[in-house]
C-alpha cells in the first residue's frame, strides 16, 4: 500500500469518525502516513489533513529533509520567529473544524497552541481516526513484521547464551541488544532480563543482580527492523528446574495455547483473554495474573487493539497482536510466554520460530 494510499483510507477514517481535521506531530503516526518523521523536540511540528486538503508546519532546520518525504504544502518557520505565523496560515487555508483529532502522543504544549487557534473546537484522541486504520496490516506490513521478528528470536539466543550463574541481569540484556544491532535492527530499549524473584516483576528493570544456579530467567525483548517492532518473551532455568517451576511453566504454556487457539475472525478480542486466563484461574493462580493477554503491534511496540476480557470489539484478519499471559509469584519467581500473532482466515499465525519450553542452562 502507497503512502497516499494511506492518506486516503485515514480521510475515509475521518468521515466515518466526524472528525473535520487531523493534526499529527512527529512520531509513528506520521511515520505510518509519510515514511518519514523528523526529529521530535520542542520545535511544534504538525501534518495536518483535512479530508481534501492538507499542510505542514515544521521548523526551518526539518523542512530540507522533509521536503523528500511530505507531499503537502509546507509552512516552514525559523527558531527566531516561532510558529505562530504559520499556525494563523495554517488555520485561515484549512477552516473551520468542529472535531479536531490530534496525534496520541502529542506534547501538551504542541496541543495548547492548536487549543489557542482553534478555540471554538472540540478535541479528540487520535487513535479514533489512526487506530482503526492501523490495526489491518497489509501483506508487506506483515512480511517487514516476520523479519523483524526473526532478529528478536537470534537475540533472545544471545541473552540465554550471555547467561550464567555470577553474570548479572544487564549483561543478558546487552548481549540480546547488541545481538539485535548486529542484524540490523534498533534496540528498543534494554532488554528486560529477570532473574529469580525479579521474574515475578512484569515490568522489570534489568539490574545489577547476578544469576544464581537453581533459579529461572525471563527474557522479554524487541527491537525495529524495517520501521516496524517485534517482541518476545521466554523462559530459561539455571540448573535442572525445580518441580514447581516446572508446574507453573505448564500453566502458561497451557495458556498461551488456548489464548491463540480463541483467535477466530469475528470472534471479539474479549474471547482471547478469557480463554487464557480461564486456564490459568482454573489452576488457582488467576490472582497471580496481573495484566491484560496482549497488545496490538506495528511500527509501535504497544498499539491498539488491547487484547482484555472487556474489549468486545471483533477480531478481524490482517490485526496482529501479543498473547502473553504470566503467573507471577511475588518473592519467589514469575513465568510469561509471549507469542505476536497475525490473524489469517485459519486462525493465528506465529511470527516468532522459538519454542515456548523452558530452556535449561549450565548451572
Amino acid at each position: 500500500m502507497s503512502h497516499a494510499d494511506r492518506i486516503a483510507r485515514t480521510r475515509a477514517q475521518m468521515k466515518t469518525a466526524g472528525v473535520d481535521l487531523l493534526g499529527l506531530p512527529p512520531g509513528d503516526d506520521l511515520f505510518y502516513l509519510v515514511g518519514f518523521s523528523p526529529h521530535a523536540d520542542e520545535r511544534p511540528c504538525y501534518l495536518f489533513l483535512t479530508r481534501s486538503d492538507s499542510v505542514f508546519v515544521v521548523p526551518e532546520l526539518n523542512a530540507g529533509q522533509a521536503r523528500g518525504h511530505v507531499d503537502a504544502p509546507f509552512l516552514v518557520y525559523s527558531d527566531a520567529d516561532g510558529p505562530a505565523a504559520p499556525l494563523k496560515q495554517a488555520h485561515d487555508r484549512l477552516g473551520r473544524a468542529d472535531r479536531i483529532s490530534v496525534g496520541d502522543t502529542m506534547r501538551a504544549d504542541f496541543m495548547l497552541l492548536l487549543q489557542e487557534r482553534w478555540a471554538k473546537s472540540a478535541f479528540v484522541a487520535g487513535a479514533q481516526v489512526m487506530a482503526p486504520v492501523r490495526m489491518i496490516k497489509t501483506a508487506d506490513e506483515i512480511d517487514a513484521m516476520r523479519r523483524s521478528a526473526a532478529t528478536a528470536d537470534v537475540a533472545v539466543d544471545a541473552a540465554f547464551a550471555a547467561a550464567k550463574p555470577g553474570v548479572s541481569e544487564v549483561t543478558a540484556a546487552r548481549a540480546a541488544g547488541d545481538s539485535l544491532t548486529a542484524q540490523g535492527a534498533s534496540r528498543g530499549g534494554l532488554a528486560i532480563v529477570g532473574g529469580g524473584p525479579n521474574s515475578a516483576f512484569p515490568h522489570h528493570s534489568s539490574s545489577d543482580r547476578p544469576m544464581r544456579s537453581g533459579e529461572p530467567m525471563l527474557v522479554d525483548l524487541g527491537g525495529q527492523l524495517g520501521g516496524y517492532a517485534s517482541d518476545i518473551t521466554r523462559m530459561a532455568f539455571l540448573g535442572q528446574p525445580s518441580v514447581r517451576y516446572r508446574q507453573v511453566h505448564d500453566v502458561v504454556e497451557r495458556a498461551v495455547r488456548a489464548g491463540m487457539d480463541a483467535v477466530n475472525p469475528g470472534a471479539p478480542l474479549s474471547a482471547v483473554d478469557r480463554a487464557a486466563r480461564a486456564v490459568i484461574e482454573a489452576d488457582g493462580f488467576g490472582k497471580q495474573f496481573t495484566h491484560r493477554v496482549g497488545h496490538g503491534i506495528g511500527i509501535t511496540g504497544h498499539e491498539p487493539p488491547s487484547v482484555t476480557h472487556l474489549n468486545e470489539m471483533p477480531i478481524q484478519i490482517g490485526m496482529v497482536f501479543s498473547v502473553e499471559p504470566g503467573i507471577y509469584l511475588e518473592g519467589e519467581f514469575g513465568v510469561r510466554l509471549e507469542e505476536i500473532v497475525v490473524v489469517t482466515a485459519k486462525g493465528a499465525e506465529r511470527l516468532s520460530r522459538l519454542p515456548r519450553e523452558v530452556r535449561v542452562l549450565p548451572g
